[in-house]
């Protein structure tokens, strides 16, 4: 599982960092950086519902 980010959609409102700030921080310029993209599997549910809670669709998990 890969942590995949569309930087143009990404409007930096940041609940994937309050979810998961481990593997993501909304930097001073607005867009989310992934800290991580590669997460641990015992991290799989809270990486899948930090990315299910982007309300812009800016992130998602590829193989």
């Amino acid at each position: 599982m890969r942590i995949i980010s569309d930087l143009h959609l990404c409007e930096g409102l940041g609940m994937c960092e309050a979810m998961a700030d481990q593997y993501f921080e909304v930097g001073d310029d607005g867009q989310v950086h992934v800290l991580d993209d590669r997460p641990r599997d015992h991290d799989r549910q809270l990486v899948d519902a930090a990315v299910k809670s982007c309300p812009v669709s800016a992130l998602r998990l590829g193989s």
